[in-house]
């Protein structure tokens, strides 16, 4: 059945690029957005560092302005759950019953915060970070002060320790691994955080997981894997997100770590399209699938989906890129290196200004550009070149990065 109509399921900042998308490319058809939360699409990072420190406006995050929808012929619905999606029908069943008929389907559902399964983990008191609410509720506990335990060393639980300490509040960290982050970047990443943190004043727990939470009705302190027991106030749970990939698999799309989907977005349902976290898609630079829980992906890959299902044929190659603030310590990070590779640095870790390089075989893989600006794009032009590099001038600061590429 022929609708003129697109669907996308995930009012997030993927979502609502690609709607943005599909109308810059001149599709005079229908566009539904159709989101679980009430609030206007918004972006997460925010939600962890200067709306959390109450530094900006609620509408700050916003991706567009409601008006933007209403003078787009956006259909935004909000505050409505999807229950089911029909490939074969064309069709989205709301949690009403109502069912909305499509040409192509866009899945932008995300993911969401995975939730410690330990005793203790239904105690008043323990917070988890995705939505504007979740960071609501965060803030007026922050304006409370007090001692804040963060289980989790990942991104997410290092930039709420940050804004906690910048909020004047006592934390402590506790996490499983024997440093911060080392799981993805390394000891030598993992050691630089380590020490930044602990020059702000926060306690780190290290090696030593999370195995109970203390209390009555609400927690009062972290029971470790050791024995100790972290006294706190409240607690902040980062430990990694699940992605929310159900509604494809119930619909017998393919489904391994997100949804399955080729170089144009395109999953194995041919009008069914995927984006943003839980789009596990197929990468022609790299050769392999990568799915990316970050907000360049979501920024870059909706709007390439959108060009897609209007026909389109360009694959999408961006390279991954991140991008983190702590305290005074800003970075980004480009490319997407194995677990073997050497990493080389530019610059003194001890001052806090340095480019981390990870090599294969001398060609770079991976960079991260630590307090050090403008250099982002000639790093994802190392890693593009793939060529073998002088590692001895790629680690001199005197020497341009540009005049590496022959």
């Amino acid at each position: 059945m022929t609708t003129n109509r697109i669907v996308i399921v995930g009012a997030s900042l993927a979502g609502a690029k690609a709607a943005e998308e599909l109308r810059t490319k001149g599709y005079e058809g229908e566009v539904v957005l159709i989101g679980a939360e009430q609030e206007l699409p918004y972006e997460r990072p925010p939600l962890s560092k200067e709306y959390l420190r109450g530094e900006s406006q609620r509408a700050d995050a916003q991706v567009h302005p409601e008006e933007f929808y209403r003078d787009n012929s956006i259909e935004l619905r909000l505050g409505v759950t999807v229950t089911e999606i029909d490939p074969s029908q064309g069709s989205v069943k709301l949690g009403s019953g109502e069912l909305v008929l499509f040409d192509n389907l866009l899945l932008c559902t995300g993911a969401h915060p995975r939730e410690l399964k330990i005793p203790g983990a239904e105690l008043e008191g323990i917070h988890y970070l995705r939505t504007l609410n979740d960071c609501d509720a965060l803030r007026q506990r922050f304006a409370k002060g007090g001692h804040l335990a963060v289980v989790g060393g990942g991104w997410i639980g290092s930039e709420v320790a940050a804004c906690a300490r910048q909020q004047g509040l006592a934390v402590t960290m506790v996490i499983d691994e024997e440093l911060p982050n080392a799981a993805v970047f390394g000891p030598e990443i993992g050691e630089f955080y380590r020490d930044v943190h602990r020059q702000h004043g926060v306690e780190l727990v290290l090696g030593d997981g999370a195995v109970a939470f203390a209390g009555e009705s609400s927690v009062s302190g972290v029971h470790t894997r050791s024995g100790r027991v972290v006294e706190c106030d409240f607690v902040v749970a980062g430990v990694g997100a699940v992605v929310n990939a159900g509604l494809a698999q119930a619909a017998g799309i393919e489904v391994e770590n997100g949804i399955l989907v080729d170089s144009q977005l395109r999953s194995s349902a041919p009008n069914v399209f995927a984006a943003g976290d839980v789009a596990n898609a197929w990468h022609p630079f790299y050769e392999q699938r990568i799915r990316i829980e970050h907000w360049a992906n979501a920024l870059n890959q909706a709007p390439a989906a959108a060009r897609s299902m209007l026909g389109g044929e360009e694959p999408y190659e961006e390279l991954p890129y991140f991008y983190s603030d702590q305290y005074d310590v800003g970075m980004e990070y480009s490319g997407h290196p194995g677990p073997e590779d050497e990493v080389v640095f530019r610059g003194s870790r001890t001052d806090g200004e340095f480019v981390a390089f990870w090599l294969d075989d001398g060609r770079v893989t991976a960079g991260m550009n630590v307090n050090v600006w403008d250099v982002n794009d000639q790093v994802q032009a190392l890693i593009r070149s793939r060529q073998q590099i002088d590692v001895k001038a790629l680690t001199d600061p005197d020497t341009p990065l540009a005049s590496l590429l022959g």
